[in-house]
């Protein structure tokens, strides 16, 4: 009985406990749920402030229509991609302010494509000057309808086709596709609130002024010196006077736009070593990444948050001296720039390849992996037994298709007929391939050097000569056996990201 009742007052006891605990204890627990509580709610802020980062990013982001891409277009590539990033003039909307004119047309005096290498540790970028006389293939305008191509004419009126204050970038990819045969995986236009709101986001970015800049030297039209915009030397410039630099011509140097895309390159190349100093936190990214975001147009592919830092993180790994500018190859041909053909073709055969603008290649381990692997020799390329192939003439030379089959016939292939293309404007031969064709379309390439690759619906293998191989109708591999190279006379002019910022510049 005793033994019962001490038992049940330790009960009592116990239940005592539980609801008497001590002041100090019961204090404790308390501060122990108030630290969890105070945990659990900053990461629900925390995750909620990320979805409102992301919303608000999201709500900026505006895409092009990619229904004016053509169809006529270089295959995708395994090695690395290529970004095109065009600047736009257009003075429309929040532009009026920074334009210094006026003109709601959409005009573009700068564009860079950028090949990020296979290896994700090394980009080139290719400056295209506005000058630059191009064909431009045909572009949709805005009621849906095709332009014509058009021959010989200026690189920057691809971007105005259509006439409208967004301008057309799909046309400007067009034309960088059918001048590079690279295809182009993104397209980024910035205008200039976009970039005078990034500079400001990161601070300022350092420049190099050989001497002092009057308002006149950036509008002549003004006719008197103006007030100074630039003290001579090394500074920091932002917002309006980050952009005036870049856009500077007439007073500073030769005058020249290739002069031009050299300080834009320099400038280019200091914004990014800025952008790196500060670190890749949220703290500095997200003002930078908001700047762009809400003054930028890109392509379907890039149009939202998740996809934009999804491809910026893509690039983190690439170090500052790998990162090379460079410009297109070219000679003053009267008042505007013509393309210098053998060292261009040599840049874009040398990026299509993957080789880095000193040589190397850059084309990723697995690519390394397929070299070292047993190949056949290329002076010997395989046979074409048992394969079957149509040959087009997308050329004007006549009796370009029976050369090439009567080659073709040689090493094995049987030819199923020559034809004349239904354009007679390529400029690179294209090999098409039909569902499950790729090793025999892979095998065909090499006695095409520079072909470009694209799968068809269609059954079978064709070829489509292009203007290259009625320049040097080569009938197997041989005559292009070693790696592709840039130029030394490009690879020697070439900017690093980490040089230093007042050299290689255009002075005059």
């Amino acid at each position: 009985m005793a033994g019962s009742h001490k038992a049940g007052h330790a009960r009592g006891g116990s239940r005592k406990g539980a609801a008497g605990a001590p002041p100090a204890r019961r204090r404790r627990r308390g501060k122990l749920r108030l630290v969890l509580a105070l945990l659990v709610s900053l990461l629900v802020l925390a995750v909620a402030g990320v979805g409102w980062l992301y919303l608000q990013l999201n709500g900026d982001i505006r895409t092009f229509d990619d229904g004016g891409v053509s169809g006529d277009r270089p295959a995708a590539s395994a090695k690395g991609q290529n970004v095109l990033v065009i600047g736009s003039d257009s003075r429309a909307g929040d532009n009026e302010r920074y334009g210094h004119g006026d003109g709601d047309i959409g005009r573009s005096d700068t564009a860079f494509l950028m090949h990020v290498h296979a290896d994700h540790k090394h980009a080139t970028a290719v400056s295209i000057p506005r000058d630059t006389l191009v064909d431009v293939p045909p572009c949709k305008l805005p009621n849906g309808t095709w332009t014509k191509t058009r021959h010989n004419v200026m690189f920057n009126s691809a971007f105005s086709v259509g006439d409208t204050a967004k301008g057309n970038p799909a046309c400007t990819q067009n034309t960088v596709e059918k001048l590079t045969g690279l295809r182009v995986d993104h397209t980024v236009v910035v205008d200039f609130a976009g970039f005078a709101k990034m500079t400001e986001a990161v601070g300022g970015v350092q420049v190099c002024v050989p001497k002092d800049i009057y308002q006149g030297d950036l509008n002549p039209n003004l006719h008197a010196r103006g007030e100074r915009l630039f003290t001579k030397g090394v500074q920091e410039v932002s917002g309006q006077k980050a952009l005036d630099y870049v856009r500077i011509r007439h007073g500073i140097g030769d005058g020249s736009d290739i002069g031009r895309i050299q300080r834009q390159q320099a400038f280019i190349a200091s914004l990014m070593k800025k952008v790196k100093s500060q670190g890749l936190s949220p703290t500095t990214l997200f003002p930078l990444a908001k700047a762009a975001t809400a003054s930028m147009t890109v392509d379907p592919g890039l149009g939202s948050a998740d996809k934009l830092i999804s491809f910026a993180m893509s690039m983190k790994s690439i170090d500052l001296h790998n990162t090379k500018f460079v410009t297109l190859p070219w000679r003053y041909e009267g008042a505007r720039v013509a393309i210098v053909k053998p060292q261009a073709d040599a840049l874009f055969a040398a990026l299509r390849a993957d080789r880095t603008v000193d040589g190397k290649d850059a084309g990723g381990k697995q690519e390394q992996a397929q070299a070292a692997s047993p190949s056949p020799s290329p002076s010997a390329p395989p046979s074409g037994a048992g394969v079957s192939v149509a040959v087009y003439n997308g050329t004007t030379t006549k009796g370009l298709a029976a050369r090439a089959a009567d080659s073709l016939k040689a090493g094995g292939y049987t030819v199923t007929g020559t034809a004349t293309a239904a354009t007679q404007d390529f400029v690179h031969t294209v090999i098409e391939y039909g569902p499950g064709a790729r090793a025999h379309a892979d095998a065909l390439a090499q006695r095409f050097p520079g072909a470009l690759l694209r799968p068809a619906k269609a059954a079978g293998l064709s070829v489509i000569l292009g203007a290259k191989y009625a320049d040097a109708p080569a009938d197997d591999a041989s005559s292009n056996n070693a790696p592709a190279a840039v130029p030394s006379e490009v690879a020697d002019k070439a900017r690093s990201a980490d040089d230093n910022i007042c050299s290689g510049l255009s002075y005059g």
